[in-house]
């Protein structure tokens, strides 16, 4: 399937912002990340640039393919101001906010912070089911009912054990070179130290990954594209690991029907991450990608980025 243009129009003035980073589940704040279920977390999470970068809020209609088009659009409602008040109130409270917006049935893309590369903590399990299911329609593998257990599991609850099984089962980084491959996710690459946690996107990536599965271009059969949105249309209130997953989307869009699947990682310096990620609407019309980066306790850095949602959408609606 072709793939439909998304527009380009600079919206409002730029902010400057320190980026920073960290990595997921973990509560002692001066050792290395760690990952529940995982069977080695020593080694260090890639760290974003710490110099300050000037981020730029656009509405954007970037094409899927070829460069970018600058078209007449109209505005995506009050969406930019709400954004930038969003961003505005986190950093006053010490936070860096990430935010991007697809409405899927006008193309337009409202975002800042384009081509910051982030890490993606639990959001990679989306590429390890994808790859999963794929083989499976394919033939190469066969699931059993336990297996469709645990898939269920790593992406209702962010099972760690079950992504370790299936990351070792599909050749490891070789599972997010193949996605990023057939999505065309050019900013998306495999961890530098083999540990799916680790792996890096932007929020463009992200916002491409959710189109493309849900209109089937990826490559990914649409009915198992549909077993990975139902299964994040039954996240749980916490993970497998006792974590609370209702920050950002979930919370910030009471209102609405969600699909989301959520990342959160601690630390690096004293940064805590927290990635919300979704499909949103009962028709699947709008994609929203939002992170947020805060040297605080993992509940007020909840707190910093279910809030920016709300700012972002005061009425819990699109």
């Amino acid at each position: 399937m072709r793939r439909r243009p998304l527009t380009v129009l600079t919206a409002v003035a730029a902010v400057t912002l320190v980026l920073a980073g960290c990595d997921e589940a973990l509560v002692d704040r001066q050792s290395q990340p760690k990952v529940s279920g995982s069977p080695d977390t020593s080694a260090p999470v890639r760290q974003p640039p710490k110099q300050p970068e000037t981020v730029q809020l656009l509405l954007d209609s970037v094409p899927m393919h070829g460069p970018p088009q600058v078209l007449p659009g109209t505005v995506f409602g009050g969406l930019p101001a709400r954004i930038q008040q969003a961003i505005d109130e986190a950093a006053a409270a010490g936070a860096t906010l990430s935010v991007a917006v697809l409405d899927r049935k006008t193309h337009e893309l409202v975002s800042n912070g384009n081509g910051q590369v982030i890490g993606t903590a639990s959001v990679a399990k989306l590429f390890i089911a994808d790859d999963l299911l794929l083989a499976e329609s394919q033939g190469r593998t066969a699931l059993s009912p336990e297996d469709r257990q645990a898939l269920d599991a790593m992406l209702q609850s962010s099972d760690d054990g079950a992504a370790e099984k299936f990351w070792g089962q599909g050749g490891g980084d070789a599972i997010i070179s193949q996605v990023a491959a057939r999505y065309g996710l050019s900013s998306t690459t495999p961890p530098s130290d083999g540990r799916w946690w680790n792996t890096m996107s932007s929020l463009t990536d992200l916002v491409r990954y959710y189109d493309m599965l849900l209109d089937g271009s990826g490559g990914l059969p649409a009915e198992r594209g549909k077993i990975i949105v139902n299964d994040l249309a039954q996240s749980t209130p916490t993970g497998i690991d006792g974590y609370p997953q209702r920050f950002g989307i979930p919370e910030g869009l009471f209102a609405e029907p969600v699909a989301v699947k959520q990342g959160w990682m601690c630390c690096i310096g004293s940064d805590w991450m927290h990635l919300s990620t979704g499909v949103i609407g009962a028709d699947h019309r709008y994609i929203m990608v939002v992170q947020s980066l805060q040297t605080s306790d993992d509940a007020t850095a909840r707190q910093t980025i279910t809030q920016a949602v709300k700012t972002i959408f005061p009425s819990g609606k699109i």
